[in-house]
């Protein structure tokens, strides 16, 4: 029971501010329609990440990271699908939904140019390896907009990204091995998002979330900032250009938080631009 223990606290507080938010709400007495924030949207875009890994599999304290990318030949750039949407759910608009997902999934074959060490093997220069590294991000986060206007909507928000890592390394030559680790992260954050209307077409959307949490043997961080212009081209549909920085470190000894079974250490940053359509509603 102490492992669910941060989650818990987490959702009965998000649940009880909304609910009580909301009971507290009269109707808005402006005219949401005139507004420029859109009741429903979804996008999907194009997603180029520059990516830098790094990965230790033992126990804390022991062996050095490995930089997946330098050390065994993981592609660093890489274009992927991502799809999201927002659903503003109540009368006036001031309470908003967030889901989001992507996926960065690399491949890499090649001969070490140095010794490394993986679960307390050592693998000398010039052993044949191919590796994977995969990760899937989920996230979803409510906000409410405490500052909202036809100019800016300005809000504070709960969200949670839930985030599968899965690596895999398998060597050949005068020493042979594989390695493998796979860990779900559910990692609850702290948002901001502060969206402005530049013009009647044009809009600047920012957000970042951010959260750190140490509990008994397993530490856990994100930092997720994101920079985005959009232009809304007809009544229903637009298009944006945004940038996106994420940094990720998980840390474990077994089994200590929900869903986490590592040993080892996970780094993962990436920095990228998305080429999007948006659909209004």
């Amino acid at each position: 029971m102490r492992k669910l223990t941060p989650l818990v606290f987490l959702f009965i507080f998000l649940a009880l501010f909304c609910t009580q938010a909301l009971a507290e709400e009269k109707p808005a007495k402006q005219n949401v329609e005139n507004l420029p924030w859109s009741e429903f949207n979804i996008n999907m875009g194009v997603f180029l990440s520059s990516t830098n890994s790094n990965v230790r599999l033992s126990a804390k304290g022991i062996g050095v990271g490995i930089d997946v990318e330098d050390a065994l030949g993981l592609d660093t750039t890489t274009n992927v699908l991502r799809l999201g949407g927002t659903w503003r759910f109540s009368d006036n608009r001031r309470h908003r939904a967030d889901v989001s997902w992507f996926a960065l999934r690399r491949n890499g074959d090649t001969t070490l140019g140095r010794d490394i060490v993986i679960n307390g093997v050592t693998y000398p220069t010039g052993t044949a390896i191919s590796t994977a590294l995969d990760l899937d991000v989920y996230k979803t986060s409510y906000t409410y907009s405490f500052l909202q206007d036809d100019r800016m909507d300005v809000g504070f928000g709960l969200g949670l990204y839930i985030m599968p890592i899965s690596f895999d390394f398998n060597a050949s030559g005068f020493v042979t091995g594989d390695a493998s680790e796979s860990v779900t992260a559910p990692l609850p954050v702290f948002g901001l998002r502060a969206d402005y209307a530049l013009t009647p077409k044009w809009f600047l959307k920012t957000s970042m979330d951010f959260f750190y949490l140490e509990y008994e043997q397993f530490r856990g961080a994100v930092f997720d900032t994101r920079l985005a212009l959009e232009y809304k081209a007809f009544k229903h549909v637009g298009f944006g250009l945004g940038v996106d920085n994420f940094r990720l470190k998980v840390e474990g000894e077994g089994e200590d938080y929900p869903e986490i079974d590592l040993n080892g250490q996970i780094e993962y940053n990436y920095f990228g631009a998305m080429l999007y359509t948006n659909v209004y509603f």
